[in-house]
């Protein structure tokens, strides 16, 4: 056999003997894999016996381990975590698992220095600095863990709640909270609306102040569950204070609303209703469509009209507005309205009584039925020495007859409410 000969056999059974360790090796993780996907401590052992090299299996392991594991020893897993970081000593995920496992045991420094490795590895990882987070705040290093929660908080986490209660459970300090709190306005809404939800009135007003300081952009219609919630914890003033800077800060769409001999805003529906604040809200029901009608209306060039289905005997006030008004002051309500076909004995009508207790104060215009043209509807009263905010709504009350289901529409129109000199 010639040499050439010879090297082309050499060549071929080293091709050989390649191609057999990769198939062997293939097998062997394709095996390991298997056992891995049974997802149980037994299962994930024979893995490692298959494959030693993968730092996933072992990573695995600590976890089964510890949540799993029948001993009592606390620094069970750590071997099996360390494995893993020595395996893939650039993987970030593996040292944040040996931290909390450090953190288990109860070795607090060897748990920073492997939290930081992480950290230095992915600096932006929302799940790394949450957990590191929750590690700071037990061993009170209290700024560290702010610094975290912001990350997470600019992470775009779904867990927004779980932040603030983290934070707000370790510290009381409000403003180191307003502090770690990103310059991202669905943030401090967010954590604005957990403080509302909490009853904490003012420092839900630190965090709206603050939000204005930082002029940050955002929509008009975010204000509005903080306005609702001004409302739901009876801060009438607060309400108008946080009205009014929404006016000077979007103009184009509240300042063609106010009118300063009316205090009903857009009472004749020329703008846009925008559902919220101190413009008219329309809640959806069953039985009951309302649009803009932009051909019959009493003055100007739009109205509102309400068509009843006449399928239900509906209890009606879904059309509604709040307004500021004083204690103590003479006021005169007005109202344009007309219906079409309006059955049963109860009709639209317009009502007015204080948003906080209607024992205080409560009137009604005349009940309207049938068909009829436009009309004025007119009320005057004075506000009680407690009164600072009143409900402005059209209504029907159910009917107590036995042809009681409501058809029919009603057009509203002019909605005004002045004080009196």
């Amino acid at each position: 056999m010639s040499e050439r000969q010879l090297f082309t056999f050499a060549i071929r059974i080293c091709l050989a003997l390649g191609l057999v360790f990769c198939i062997c090796r293939v097998g062997r993780r394709g095996v390991a894999d298997w056992y891995f996907r049974q997802e149980s401590p037994t299962s994930v052992q024979s893995a490692i016996q298959w494959e030693r090299d993968n730092p996933q299996y072992y990573d695995a392991l600590g976890t089964f381990t510890h949540f799993y594991g029948s001993t009592k020893n606390l620094d069970a897993s750590v071997p099996f975590y360390e494995s893993a970081t020595r395996l893939s000593p650039c993987d970030a995920h593996f040292w944040s698992d040996l931290g909390s496992a450090y953190d288990w045991a109860g070795r607090t420094n060897d748990a920073l220095s492997a939290f930081k490795r992480a950290l230095r590895l992915f600096p932006n990882s929302p799940e790394i600095n949450w957990r590191f987070a929750n590690f700071a705040f037990r061993t009170r290093r209290i700024p560290e863990a702010l610094d975290a929660l912001q990350v997470v908080l600019v992470g775009n986490s779904a867990a927004h709640r779980d932040v603030f209660r983290l934070a707000a459970s370790a510290t009381r300090d409000n403003r180191a909270i307003l502090q770690m709190l990103p310059p991202q306005a669905s943030v401090f809404f967010d954590y604005l609306n957990f403080e509302m939800e909490a009853g904490n009135v003012t420092a839900a007003e630190q965090v709206w102040l603050r939000l204005l300081q930082l002029k940050l952009p955002f929509d008009l219609r975010q204000a509005f569950p903080y306005l609702d919630a001004l409302i739901q914890h009876h801060e009438p003033d607060r309400l108008v204070a946080a009205w009014s800077t929404l006016a000077e800060r979007f103009p184009a769409q509240i300042g063609p609303l106010v009118n300063n001999s009316n205090l009903v805003r857009n009472g004749s529906f020329e703008h846009d209703i925008l559902d919220g604040g101190f413009d008219w809200r329309i809640v959806p029901v069953d039985g009951a469509v309302v649009s803009m009608d932009l051909q019959d209306a009493f003055e100007g060039a739009r109205a509102l009209r309400i068509e009843f289905d006449g399928k239900r005997n509906l209890d009606y006030g879904h059309v509604l507005e709040y307004v500021a008004v004083l204690p103590n002051t003479q006021y005169r309500f007005s109202g344009a309205l007309r219906v079409k076909g309006i059955s049963t004995d109860s009709g639209p009508r317009f009502q007015v009584f204080d948003a906080f207790d209607m024992g205080k104060l409560f009137l009604s215009t005349e009940n309207t039925v049938g068909t009829s043209g436009w009309s004025s509807q007119h009320l005057e009263f004075k506000t009680k020495a407690d009164t600072h905010l009143l409900i402005v709504r059209v209504a029907r009350p159910p009917s107590e007859k036995l042809d009681n289901l409501i058809g029919g529409t009603v057009w509203i129109d002019r909605v005004s409410l002045t004080p009196e000199n």
